[in-house]
């Protein structure tokens, strides 16, 4: 036995790192082959990402986006689920270090994913909210209700407006979907809940420093989400770039500012790289840990990254593959019947990544798709992003409730689970002055 009770085996054993898409991904191909499989994380559920903007604007509970890790493994042969946190890489020992001890490697991959990136900004890091969790999104919950029920407090016309004021940095899709839905809760339930609130005053700020939002997308599809917003009531705001955030007053680059007490940080991510695998010369741009055509680490024969973490530099993709679910899932796949032809001592294929579209909802009866050949907004957009998701969601339950959820939100025009379950606690006085 090892330091985390895995049993020696004769059959090889591979180390994922994640249980994200790609980890995931990852693990299910290698289910029934003569491999000893170690999937660790520091949360023993897989989170849906693409849905954590709901979580956090009460369209859904977390337990809807969540599925246990050893549940999608527990009819596999050889399969082991660790909950910790990885410290450190040890190539030259083949052995990774652990906060519940050491372990040893036949193959190790990287599915760690990514993390908020704040560009160094450490102002805006330590008073901006992030939403790349569940925790983080039930903490913006919490914060979001939390602030209506300050405002109502507040005889301070001045501070009641910060207090209904959110700002949203970054246009791609997790922004512009966050901000469709906190206009939807302005106006089909806060008049609702809070009736001696003029909720009318309600600002949301989407902030893109770039010419125009969903810039991955069509223009098209931008210029159509652009609308479905503004129509809502979003003020969108292009080439502007946030400069600071003391937890009052958002400064620009621009003589736009804006004072708030909720700063949401949607404007960029970057890879989860650990010590030991993150040399500069390991990494290209966004943090992301180099591989080949393989997904294997350069200069390590044994390591592969998947998913996020992986920049696989291509002419088509200079940066690596977007940071998507598509890719991490079609890499995890890919990376599966690798790791069996190299156990096989058969070449392996390399990764060529299928682009089936991408999408991105504004509300209700409100989206855009950009598929390869048929580009399409509105309506039908919006059930078919709707049906993507939900194929896409781990288990049976977690697609019942979800479904449920969005018809009884549609029929209903409501949102049941805006509840503060646990408080996120803010400093209100500074808007006092």
């Amino acid at each position: 036995m090892s330091a985390m009770n895995i049993p020696k085996s004769s059959f090889p054993r591979i180390i994922i790192i994640g249980g994200g898409f790609a980890g995931i991904a990852l693990a299910k191909k290698l289910s029934k082959k003569e491999v000893q499989v170690l999937l660790i994380d520091k949360n023993n559920y897989h989170t849906f990402q693409p849905l954590l903007y709901q979580v956090s604007t009460g369209g859904l509970e977390p337990d809807s986006i969540a599925y246990p890790i050893r549940k999608v493994l527990k009819d596999y042969p050889n399969f082991f689920f660790r909950l910790a946190n990885v410290e450190e890489i040890v190539p030259e020992k083949k052995e990774i270090i652990t906060n519940i001890g050491a372990i040893h490697y036949d193959y190790l991959v990287l599915a760690t994913g990514s993390e908020t990136n704040f560009f160094g900004n450490t102002e805006i890091e330590k008073n901006g909210m992030e939403m790349k969790s569940i925790p983080q999104s039930l903490n913006l919950r919490s914060l979001i209700l939390e602030n209506f029920e300050q405002a109502l407090l507040t005889d301070d016309l001045h501070q009641r407006d910060a207090l209904m004021n959110f700002v949203i940095v970054g246009g791609g899709p997790t922004g512009v979907e966050l901000a469709g839905a906190l206009a939807e809760i302005k106006k089909g339930i806060l008049p609702k809940d809070y009736p001696d609130l003029d909720t009318r005053r309600v600002q949301i700020n989407l902030i893109q420093s770039g010419d125009r939002i969903l810039k991955e997308m069509s223009e098209k599809a931008s210029k159509k989400a652009e609308d479905f917003l503004e129509n809502l009531g979003v003020q969108v705001w292009k080439n502007v770039r946030v400069k600071s955030y003391d937890g009052k007053l958002v400064s620009t680059e621009t003589e736009l500012s804006f004072e708030a007490a909720t700063l949401i940080w949607a404007a960029g991510v970057k890879g989860a790289a650990i010590k030991g695998l993150d040399a500069k010369e390991l990494l290209i741009r966004g943090n992301r840990v180099r591989v080949n055509e393989f997904n294997q680490v350069i200069g390590f024969n044994e390591i592969f990254a998947v998913g996020d973490i992986a920049g696989m530099e291509s002419e088509e993709f200079p940066c690596g593959h977007p940071m998507m679910a598509q890719p991490a899932i079609q890499q995890g796949r890919n990376l599966g019947e690798n790791l069996v032809k190299l156990l096989q001592q058969k070449p392996m294929q390399p990764f060529i990544y299928k682009d089936k579209g991408s999408m991105a909802t504004v509300g209700r009866n409100k989206a855009v798709v950009d598929l390869k050949n048929f580009k399409f907004q509105g309506v039908y957009a919006w059930f078919v992003w709707m049906f993507v998701h939900l194929f896409f969601l781990i288990g049976f339950r977690n697609r019942m409730v979800v479904f449920v959820n969005w018809v009884y939100n549609y029929i209903r025009f409501d949102r049941e689970a805006r509840l503060i379950i646990r408080p996120y606690k803010r400093d209100y006085t500074r808007f006092k002055d």
